[in-house]
């Protein structure tokens, strides 16, 4: 009786457990942790900002050689152009470390940054009054700059960083210059102006701050300063309307083109945030 007992026992336990080893066994799929934040990779966007202070300083001198007048433009006129610009901009980020970001950025933008200053006072020599007047335009111009940008610890998508490069751009100057006898010959004189437009070239220099959303890492925004010089245009003027021949003069200007402008842009991010796929074991 006791080895039956002991049989049926035995045969129930290896029953259940051949029935346990048959049933499928389910494991959780395991994640893995999120992947960290990086900078690095293709980015494009487009800004919008305000260009001020050009202090387009412009220096000249002329002289009417037969009637012994001379004058130097009114001295030096400051353009201090102004106004409204925008465009777009594309770059590339590398992740030196968890809080060194290297990296390149050009932009293109159209203007409406422009200006006009006037002079008027006695000639340098003889007896006349003299006037000036200079208008800048810059219709568009871009940069192509490197880019140094620092995380602090705990905020890996807030950068501050620096930057600096190649800036280049159209500008048109108009210089007009006019002078008008005193004295015994009062109502005498002459004007003339000139017109010259092309590419400068320069550098730019500044900086920003760029944050991107934890929840949108692919979005990106930033707040950027840059100081840009486009160098010098040279131009002669010469008079166009006399009041007799003798009064005809000859000139030149050289004038600045410098300018400070704040912007803010928003970038998208060409997939540098790709996380590991969800590995799932059985």
């Amino acid at each position: 009786m006791k080895k039956l007992l002991l049989s049926a026992v035995s045969l129930a336990v290896l029953t259940g457990s051949a029935i346990a080893a048959d049933l499928p066994t389910r494991k959780e799929p395991v994640l893995p942790p999120p992947p960290s934040f990086t900078w690095a990779g293709l980015y494009g966007g487009v800004n919008v900002g305000y260009g001020f202070g050009a202090n387009g300083s412009g220096y000249g001198s002329w002289a009417a050689p037969s009637v012994n007048v001379a004058g130097g433009q009114v001295g030096r006129m400051n353009t201090n152009a102004s106004g409204v610009l925008g465009g777009g901009q594309i770059g590339y980020n590398y992740q030196w470390n968890p809080y060194l970001v290297l990296g390149f950025e050009a932009d293109a933008q159209a203007s409406d940054v422009s200006g006009t200053s006037y002079a008027a006072g006695p000639a340098y020599t003889g007896n006349a009054i003299a006037t000036g007047l200079n208008s800048m335009t810059i219709d568009w111009f871009g940069t192509a700059r490197g880019r140094i940008g620092l995380t602090m610890p705990g905020y890996s998508n807030f950068m501050v960083y620096g930057t600096g490069g190649f800036a280049y751009g159209y500008v048109n100057n108009t210089a007009s210059t006019s002078y008008l006898m005193t004295g015994a010959l009062v109502g005498q004189g002459a004007a003339g102006s000139s017109t010259l437009g092309n590419t400068q070239t320069g550098w730019t220099a500044g900086g920003g701050i760029e944050w991107s959303p934890q929840t949108v890492p692919t979005w990106s925004a930033k707040v950027e300063y840059l100081y840009t010089n486009l160098g010098s245009a040279n131009q002669a003027i010469y008079s166009q309307y006399m009041s007799a021949p003798e009064y005809f003069f000859g000139g030149n200007r050289s004038t600045q083109t410098a300018f400070n402008l704040v912007r803010v842009g928003l970038n998208w991010h060409f997939n540098p945030f790709v996380g590991a796929p969800i590995v799932a074991k059985y």
